[in-house]
């Protein structure tokens, strides 16, 4: 632990939320893909967050779930009060470079280009620094001033919305399944300058241009449930698989490090992605029972460590996207020749747990299939009656 970089994040929350609702659709923004970004990058000791946040109300409870401080800045007391929250944010920044020696990488969460002299000072002091922005509200003048800039809506686990219709996902309170495919049943246990403040609705909240409808959902089957978070709110649909979770932060590990990854490096970064991790939960009794398990399925390789019972671990040869469209239509012929394109997604990863539409420079599943579509892999077709893209092998 004392080699790991030391991470502190600082949000400049309106600028992302405001860029992700303009932008990206009228989505959410949501803190999840960033703090999985930067697991892999080293151990986050500070989350704090900066806005007004009586415009921001809902978002405040996804925040904390993830450990964010919030830092309230009150704007209503008139326009001196404007750039309150960037000055506060600037301060503690300073303030924490020059207290906390131990920090050696500083994740500025913003696209406005008036933080380029803060990121200039920190590179001075010798901190690393990383940046995070919505791109089509990113100064061009930001990222070049950091040692490594992420694009909110690159990351893996930001599903963008399609231009064109597609079903409209409901949230909904119940049971998250964390289950390993075959494995033995576990016991259940543009420009960045600022943006004004908008009004919010009555509700107290900033609205996101969607009308929210409140669906009943029967509860889960007691047979089907491992784990309840009775206050979780999560997407519909199946919540991927162990060997999908860890393919992904195999991979981003091997991307953002050139050193060989370990299994022991596998498992921290595992538990700061979910500190609530545990192989037993899945039927294993060692982390290296788990792994072993993966390889013998083809999803992981072994090979020897530096060390006895810590081997190296890397994702097989994952191939182009030629071999990614075969393995669409492969997956859609194993379903009886056509199938939804929601869920589909979740259907190819359970055939390859690496899989990823943004690895391959795909923007979002429905741009992928439509690239299969061209390479003459499928056929896509609009079904009414199910509100979905049908998608054929051909």
């Amino acid at each position: 632990m004392d080699n790991e970089e030391r991470l502190a994040v600082f949000i400049d929350y309106e600028n992302l939320a405001l860029g992700a609702r303009e932008h990206l659709g009228g989505m959410q923004f949501d803190f999840g893909p960033i703090a999985d970004a930067l697991a892999v990058r080293g151990r986050v000791v500070v989350r704090r967050a900066y806005a007004d946040w009586s415009y921001f109300d809902e978002d405040r409870r996804a925040l904390t779930r993830h450990q964010v401080e919030l830092i309230e800045m009150p704007q209503r007391m008139g326009a001196s009060r404007k750039n309150a929250a960037d000055i506060k944010m600037v301060v503690d920044t300073i303030e924490m470079a020059f207290e906390r020696d131990y920090i050696s990488t500083f994740v500025m969460c913003t696209g406005d280009s008036d933080f380029s002299p803060l990121v200039h000072k920190l590179r001075e002091l010798n901190k690393r620094v990383i940046g995070v922005g919505v791109e089509l509200s990113t100064s061009r003048l930001l990222p070049a001033a950091c040692d490594e800039f992420l694009f909110y809506d690159r990351l893996e686990g930001v599903d963008v919305p399609d231009e064109e219709p597609r079903p409209k996902a409901t949230r909904s309170r119940g049971a998250r399944r964390r289950s390993v495919a075959g494995a033995p049943e576990a016991v259940p246990p543009g420009d960045g300058g600022k943006q004004e403040p908008v009004e919010p609705d009555k509700a107290g909240a900033v609205s996101s241009g969607r009308k929210r409808k409140v669906k009943e959902t029967p509860p889960p089957e007691p047979a089907e449930v491992a784990v309840v978070d009775e206050d979780a709110e999560e997407p519909a649909g199946e919540p991927p698989t162990m060997e999908v979770r860890v393919a992904q932060t195999l991979k981003d590990l091997q991307a953002s490090s050139s050193d060989s990854v370990t299994a022991s490096m596998l498992k921290r970064t595992l538990v700061r992605k979910d500190p609530t991790f545990s192989e037993s939960d899945y039927g294993f009794r060692t982390f290296g029972e788990f792994i072993r398990f993966l390889a013998d399925r083809g999803f992981v390789v072994l090979s020897e460590g530096p060390s006895k019972g810590d081997p190296e671990i890397s994702l097989p040869e994952a191939g182009d996207a030629d071999a990614a469209f075969a393995l669409l239509r492969s997956v859609v012929q194993g379903s009886g020749g056509s199938a939804a394109l929601s869920g589909l997604k979740n259907a190819v990863r359970k055939e390859r747990p690496d899989f990823s539409e943004k690895a391959l420079g795909y923007r979002g599943f429905l741009q992928f299939a439509k690239a299969a579509q061209d390479s003459g892999a499928v056929s896509l077709a609009w079904d009414d009656a199910a509100d979905d893209y049908l998608v054929t092998a051909l």
